[in-house]
């Protein structure tokens, strides 16, 4: 696939270089490509990927995957061109500031925001209910960590799921855009289990089947 990354730290990063050493061919988006801290990501990356700005990502990928704080979403999203047709996969999660909660919940969420920001865009909401350091490593012996995905196109859910599978998660489709507003208080357990209840960064939840 060609994926361009929209916001190329922590989980963009990790993303990106995954599935770049994966065979992908991979733009991390930056306002800054030409930078230091790019130009290791890149190197880190291999010889798929390289850095350009925003919009270069979008005109050059099929696939895009939006990853960056809640507070820059807005701005970057409705700056962006040619985005129809494109799947946008959505790993924002809508934290509120020090993590005291959620700016959308039970009746909205960030993913519908980013849908009606996004004009024309394919939008899917995946890899936001955990950390970066297990997008880089999922490897938790026998078991397989979940990757649930939500969106209200087939083809953009068909994407998602594929990358995620290709990752070794057990990827599951937890059904239109609007489950996004399950996900994502999913997404602020998981935070809170490993920053505030002592859990670690070092864990992943596991759908159970019988």
């Amino acid at each position: 696939m060609k994926i361009g990354i929209i916001g190329a730290g922590n989980v963009g990063g990790a993303l990106g270089t995954r599935w770049a050493r994966g065979g992908h061919s991979v733009v991390f988006g930056s306002r800054k490509p030409e930078s230091d801290e790019m130009k290791r990501l890149v190197a880190k990356a291999g010889a798929t990927a390289r850095a350009a700005v925003f919009a270069d990502a979008v005109r050059a990928s099929d696939v895009l995957l939006l990853a960056m704080p809640w507070e820059a979403t807005k701005d970057v999203v409705t700056g962006l061109e040619d985005l129809a047709g494109k799947v946008l996969i959505d790993a924002t999660n809508p934290l509120l500031p020090n993590l005291a909660g959620l700016a959308y919940g039970a009746t909205a969420s960030g993913a519908e925001q980013v849908a009606g920001w996004a004009r024309g865009a394919r939008v899917v909401k995946c890899f936001n209910t955990v950390g970066n350091n297990v997008m880089e490593n999922q490897d938790f012996g026998a078991d397989r960590p979940v990757m649930f995905y939500c969106g209200d196109d087939a083809g953009a859910k068909q994407v998602a799921k594929e990358l995620a599978s290709g990752m070794e998660f057990e990827a599951v489709d937890a059904g239109p855009l609007a489950q996004a507003r399950l996900l994502e208080p999913f997404a602020l357990l998981w935070i809170s289990l490993a920053l505030v209840q002592g859990l670690g960064r070092e864990m992943a939840f596991k759908l159970l089947r019988r």
